[in-house]
Protein backbone atom coordinates (compact mmCIF):
# COMPACT_ATOMS: atom_id res chain seq x y z
CA UNK A 1 0.00 0.00 0.00
CA UNK A 2 2.78 2.39 0.91
CA UNK A 3 4.46 1.77 -2.43
CA UNK A 4 1.19 2.43 -4.30
CA UNK A 5 0.60 5.66 -2.36
CA UNK A 6 4.16 6.77 -3.08
CA UNK A 7 3.68 6.13 -6.82
CA UNK A 8 0.37 8.03 -6.79
CA UNK A 9 2.02 11.00 -5.03
CA UNK A 10 4.79 11.01 -7.63
CA UNK A 11 2.20 10.97 -10.43
CA UNK A 12 0.37 13.92 -8.84
CA UNK A 13 3.63 15.87 -8.49
CA UNK A 14 4.53 15.13 -12.10
CA UNK A 15 1.11 16.35 -13.25
CA UNK A 16 1.49 19.53 -11.20
CA UNK A 17 4.94 20.17 -12.69
CA UNK A 18 3.59 19.59 -16.19
CA UNK A 19 0.71 21.99 -15.57
CA UNK A 20 3.12 24.61 -14.18
CA UNK A 21 5.33 24.31 -17.28
CA UNK A 22 2.25 24.59 -19.48
CA UNK A 23 1.14 27.78 -17.68
CA UNK A 24 4.61 29.29 -18.09
CA UNK A 25 4.66 28.43 -21.79
CA UNK A 26 1.20 29.92 -22.27
CA UNK A 27 2.25 33.07 -20.39
CA UNK A 28 5.00 33.56 -22.99
CA UNK A 29 3.24 32.17 -26.05
CA UNK A 30 0.04 34.24 -25.81
CA UNK A 31 1.63 37.74 -25.80
CA UNK A 32 4.30 36.65 -28.28
CA UNK A 33 1.70 35.24 -30.64
CA UNK A 34 -0.42 38.38 -30.32
CA UNK A 35 2.59 40.58 -31.13
CA UNK A 36 3.51 38.47 -34.16
CA UNK A 37 -0.09 38.55 -35.36
CA UNK A 38 -0.22 42.35 -35.12
CA UNK A 39 3.09 42.67 -36.98
CA UNK A 40 1.79 40.36 -39.73
CA UNK A 41 -1.43 42.41 -39.94
CA UNK A 42 0.64 45.60 -40.17
CA UNK A 43 2.79 44.13 -42.97
CA UNK A 44 -0.22 42.91 -44.96
CA UNK A 45 -2.16 46.15 -44.47
CA UNK A 46 0.69 48.40 -45.61
CA UNK A 47 1.44 46.30 -48.68
CA UNK A 48 -2.21 45.69 -49.61
CA UNK A 49 -3.25 49.35 -49.47
CA UNK A 50 -0.02 50.66 -50.99
CA UNK A 51 0.77 53.02 -48.11
CA UNK A 52 3.82 55.16 -48.95
CA UNK A 53 6.93 54.30 -46.96
CA UNK A 54 7.39 57.88 -45.69
CA UNK A 55 3.94 57.68 -44.03
CA UNK A 56 3.95 54.15 -42.60
CA UNK A 57 6.76 51.73 -43.46
CA UNK A 58 6.20 47.98 -43.43
CA UNK A 59 7.78 45.98 -40.61
CA UNK A 60 10.15 44.45 -43.17
CA UNK A 61 11.38 47.95 -44.11
CA UNK A 62 11.89 48.80 -40.44
CA UNK A 63 13.81 45.56 -39.89
CA UNK A 64 16.10 46.24 -42.87
CA UNK A 65 16.75 49.79 -41.66
CA UNK A 66 17.41 48.52 -38.13
CA UNK A 67 20.11 46.17 -39.45
CA UNK A 68 21.65 48.68 -41.86
CA UNK A 69 21.59 51.62 -39.44
CA UNK A 70 22.41 49.64 -36.31
CA UNK A 71 25.82 51.34 -35.78
CA UNK A 72 24.08 54.76 -35.88
CA UNK A 73 21.32 53.55 -33.56
CA UNK A 74 23.86 52.11 -31.14
CA UNK A 75 25.91 55.32 -31.22
CA UNK A 76 22.81 57.29 -30.19
CA UNK A 77 21.66 54.60 -27.72
CA UNK A 78 24.50 55.02 -25.22
CA UNK A 79 23.98 58.74 -24.43
CA UNK A 80 20.26 58.15 -23.85
CA UNK A 81 21.02 55.14 -21.65
CA UNK A 82 23.45 57.15 -19.53
CA UNK A 83 21.05 60.07 -19.17
CA UNK A 84 18.16 57.76 -18.26
CA UNK A 85 20.12 55.80 -15.66
CA UNK A 86 21.67 58.92 -14.13
CA UNK A 87 18.30 60.70 -14.00
CA UNK A 88 16.70 57.58 -12.52
CA UNK A 89 19.20 57.44 -9.65
CA UNK A 90 19.28 61.20 -8.99
CA UNK A 91 15.50 61.66 -9.08
CA UNK A 92 14.68 58.62 -6.96
CA UNK A 93 17.43 59.27 -4.43
CA UNK A 94 16.17 62.84 -3.95
CA UNK A 95 12.58 61.57 -3.64
CA UNK A 96 13.52 58.96 -1.01
CA UNK A 97 15.52 61.42 1.10
CA UNK A 98 12.75 64.04 0.98
CA UNK A 99 10.13 61.39 1.80
CA UNK A 100 12.13 60.42 4.91
CA UNK A 101 12.26 64.09 5.92
CA UNK A 102 8.49 64.44 5.38
CA UNK A 103 7.72 61.43 7.59
CA UNK A 104 9.95 62.64 10.42
CA UNK A 105 8.74 66.25 10.32
CA UNK A 106 5.15 67.31 9.66
CA UNK A 107 6.28 70.93 9.36
CA UNK A 108 8.67 70.06 6.51
CA UNK A 109 5.92 68.10 4.74
CA UNK A 110 3.40 70.95 5.06
CA UNK A 111 5.98 73.45 3.80
CA UNK A 112 7.41 71.60 0.80
CA UNK A 113 4.86 69.00 -0.34
CA UNK A 114 2.60 71.63 -2.02
CA UNK A 115 5.67 72.91 -3.88
CA UNK A 116 6.43 69.38 -5.11
CA UNK A 117 2.82 69.04 -6.28
CA UNK A 118 3.02 72.39 -8.10
CA UNK A 119 6.25 71.43 -9.88
CA UNK A 120 4.66 68.13 -10.92
CA UNK A 121 1.73 69.98 -12.53
CA UNK A 122 4.07 71.75 -14.98
CA UNK A 123 4.23 69.76 -18.26
CA UNK A 124 7.68 68.33 -18.84
CA UNK A 125 7.68 69.74 -22.39
CA UNK A 126 7.16 73.21 -20.93
CA UNK A 127 9.85 72.97 -18.26
CA UNK A 128 12.48 71.26 -20.46
CA UNK A 129 13.46 74.43 -22.40
CA UNK A 130 13.81 76.32 -19.10
CA UNK A 131 16.17 73.67 -17.73
CA UNK A 132 18.20 73.70 -20.96
CA UNK A 133 18.57 77.48 -20.63
CA UNK A 134 19.68 77.11 -17.00
CA UNK A 135 22.05 74.14 -17.34
CA UNK A 136 23.04 74.56 -20.99
CA UNK A 137 22.69 72.10 -23.89
CA UNK A 138 25.01 69.54 -22.30
CA UNK A 139 24.19 66.28 -20.56
CA UNK A 140 23.31 67.93 -17.22
CA UNK A 141 19.99 69.30 -18.46
CA UNK A 142 18.92 65.88 -19.80
CA UNK A 143 19.78 64.19 -16.49
CA UNK A 144 17.83 66.82 -14.55
CA UNK A 145 14.79 66.42 -16.83
CA UNK A 146 14.90 62.63 -16.46
CA UNK A 147 15.29 63.01 -12.67
CA UNK A 148 12.40 65.45 -12.46
CA UNK A 149 9.99 63.18 -14.29
CA UNK A 150 10.91 60.31 -11.92
CA UNK A 151 10.74 62.36 -8.74
CA UNK A 152 7.07 62.84 -7.87
CA UNK A 153 5.71 59.26 -8.21
CA UNK A 154 8.53 57.94 -6.04
CA UNK A 155 8.04 60.72 -3.49
CA UNK A 156 4.31 60.01 -3.10
CA UNK A 157 4.74 56.23 -2.93
CA UNK A 158 7.67 56.41 -0.51
CA UNK A 159 5.79 58.73 1.86
CA UNK A 160 2.79 56.42 1.76
CA UNK A 161 4.98 53.38 2.35
CA UNK A 162 6.83 54.93 5.30
CA UNK A 163 3.48 55.86 6.85
CA UNK A 164 1.98 52.40 6.23
CA UNK A 165 3.13 51.03 9.59
CA UNK A 166 0.11 50.33 11.78
CA UNK A 167 -0.43 52.64 14.81
CA UNK A 168 -0.48 49.57 17.08
CA UNK A 169 3.02 48.56 15.92
CA UNK A 170 4.32 52.10 16.48
CA UNK A 171 2.75 52.18 19.94
CA UNK A 172 4.40 48.86 20.79
CA UNK A 173 7.75 50.25 19.64
CA UNK A 174 7.32 53.27 21.93
CA UNK A 175 6.45 51.00 24.86
CA UNK A 176 9.62 49.00 24.19
CA UNK A 177 11.61 52.30 24.13
CA UNK A 178 12.67 51.86 20.49
CA UNK A 179 14.59 54.82 19.09
CA UNK A 180 13.54 56.69 15.94
CA UNK A 181 16.34 55.07 13.96
CA UNK A 182 15.27 51.60 15.13
CA UNK A 183 11.64 52.31 14.19
CA UNK A 184 12.79 53.54 10.78
CA UNK A 185 15.14 50.66 9.92
CA UNK A 186 13.12 47.85 11.49
CA UNK A 187 9.55 48.95 10.73
CA UNK A 188 9.11 51.89 8.38
CA UNK A 189 11.69 50.96 5.74
CA UNK A 190 10.61 47.31 5.29
CA UNK A 191 6.96 48.36 5.05
CA UNK A 192 7.83 50.96 2.40
CA UNK A 193 9.75 48.65 0.05
CA UNK A 194 6.72 47.30 -1.89
CA UNK A 195 5.50 50.89 -2.42
CA UNK A 196 9.00 52.02 -3.38
CA UNK A 197 9.54 49.33 -6.01
CA UNK A 198 6.11 50.00 -7.51
CA UNK A 199 7.22 53.59 -8.04
CA UNK A 200 10.67 52.57 -9.27
CA UNK A 201 9.15 50.41 -12.02
CA UNK A 202 7.20 53.44 -13.21
CA UNK A 203 10.27 55.67 -12.94
CA UNK A 204 12.37 53.16 -14.92
CA UNK A 205 10.25 53.83 -18.01
CA UNK A 206 9.56 57.53 -17.46
CA UNK A 207 13.27 58.29 -17.04
CA UNK A 208 13.76 57.24 -20.67
CA UNK A 209 10.93 59.59 -21.69
CA UNK A 210 12.59 62.42 -19.75
CA UNK A 211 15.95 61.83 -21.41
CA UNK A 212 14.38 61.76 -24.89
CA UNK A 213 12.39 64.95 -24.21
CA UNK A 214 15.61 66.64 -23.10
CA UNK A 215 17.29 65.55 -26.33
CA UNK A 216 14.38 66.97 -28.33
CA UNK A 217 14.99 70.42 -26.88
CA UNK A 218 18.68 70.56 -27.61
CA UNK A 219 21.05 67.72 -28.50
CA UNK A 220 23.09 66.47 -31.42
CA UNK A 221 23.35 62.91 -30.13
CA UNK A 222 20.89 60.51 -28.54
CA UNK A 223 17.73 58.64 -29.51
CA UNK A 224 15.63 61.78 -29.04
CA UNK A 225 17.84 63.75 -31.41
CA UNK A 226 17.73 60.89 -33.92
CA UNK A 227 13.90 60.83 -33.73
CA UNK A 228 13.76 64.55 -34.54
CA UNK A 229 16.27 64.17 -37.39
CA UNK A 230 14.38 61.21 -38.92
CA UNK A 231 11.06 63.06 -38.62
CA UNK A 232 12.26 66.20 -40.39
CA UNK A 233 13.87 64.11 -43.14
CA UNK A 234 10.73 61.95 -43.62
CA UNK A 235 12.83 58.87 -42.93
CA UNK A 236 10.01 56.80 -41.45
CA UNK A 237 11.86 53.44 -41.32
CA UNK A 238 14.65 55.03 -39.25
CA UNK A 239 12.07 56.83 -37.12
CA UNK A 240 10.25 53.58 -36.33
CA UNK A 241 13.52 51.75 -35.67
CA UNK A 242 14.57 54.48 -33.23
CA UNK A 243 11.21 54.37 -31.46
CA UNK A 244 11.47 50.59 -31.09
CA UNK A 245 14.98 50.94 -29.69
CA UNK A 246 13.74 53.53 -27.17
CA UNK A 247 10.99 51.14 -26.18
CA UNK A 248 13.55 48.37 -25.79
CA UNK A 249 15.58 50.57 -23.45
CA UNK A 250 12.48 51.17 -21.30
CA UNK A 251 11.78 47.42 -21.19
CA UNK A 252 15.38 46.70 -20.14
CA UNK A 253 15.22 49.22 -17.30
CA UNK A 254 11.81 47.97 -16.16
CA UNK A 255 13.02 44.35 -16.19
CA UNK A 256 16.14 45.30 -14.22
CA UNK A 257 14.09 46.94 -11.47
CA UNK A 258 11.67 43.98 -11.41
CA UNK A 259 14.61 41.58 -11.02
CA UNK A 260 16.05 43.60 -8.15
CA UNK A 261 12.60 43.70 -6.55
CA UNK A 262 12.32 39.90 -6.60
CA UNK A 263 15.77 39.63 -5.01
CA UNK A 264 15.14 42.23 -2.28
CA UNK A 265 11.46 41.67 -1.40
CA UNK A 266 11.51 37.89 -1.03
CA UNK A 267 8.38 37.89 1.12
Amino acid sequence: MAVIENIEMQDVEAQELAEARKRKMMAVAVPLGTALGLIALWQIGVKAFGVPTYIAPAPSDVAVTFVEKFPILLENFWPTLFESVAGFFVGNLAAILIAVAFVHSRHVERAFFPIAVFVNTIPILAIAPILVLIFGPGITAKVVIAALICFFPTLVNMVRGLQAVSPQALELARILSASKSEVFWKMRLPSSLPFLFSALKIAATTSVIGAIVGEWVGADLGLGALIIDATFNFNSPLLYATVFMSSGLSVIMFATVATVERAVIRW
